[in-house]
């Protein structure tokens, strides 16, 4: 296991260790090409770029009200 030197955390890869550092140093190198709002995570860019394409991907299979996150989907449940 990896281990983060500032705080301890184990990290199960380098990867992730990598990721973990972020909290620490506050980078944001996932920039969102239309607003320039940066992210640690690629995922969180990726979840972000909804709200400017307007896509709602997360559908309610009861009612067919859709959400842009599966947390709001789970919200709305």
């Amino acid at each position: 296991p990896y281990e983060c030197c500032k705080c301890g955390k184990k990290a199960g890869s380098s990867w992730d260790l990598l990721r973990h550092q972020c909290t620490h140093t506050g980078e944001r190198p996932f920039h969102c090409p239309d607003c320039r709002k940066g992210f640690s995570r690629s995922f969180s860019l990726f979840t972000h770029r909804h709200i400017h394409t307007r896509e709602r991907p997360c559908q309610c299979p009861y009612g067919g009200k859709s959400f842009s996150r599966s947390s709001h989907l789970t919200r709305h449940q």
